[in-house]
């Protein structure tokens, strides 16, 4: 079974795990898997793979008034 992305997605699991494992370069990983180097640059600063589209959506918990 394969992972659902978002529209906007550009990188899945297994390729942000992936960008953290490889100790390429920015420039290189991002030519070999057809992304931005931003894109591999953020997830290579991230402490894990798991990605916005895996927290809950809606307002904080830590603010009272979300309006």
């Amino acid at each position: 079974m394969g992972q659902v992305r978002h529209g906007s997605a550009t990188t899945t699991h297994a390729v942000r795990a992936a960008i953290q494992r490889s100790q390429a370069s920015l420039a290189t990983l991002s030519q070999e898997l057809g992304i931005n180097p931003k894109t591999v640059a953020k997830w290579r600063k991230r402490a894990t793979v798991e990605g916005s589209e895996d927290r809950a959506e809606g307002p904080s918990l830590n603010d009272p008034d979300p309006s």
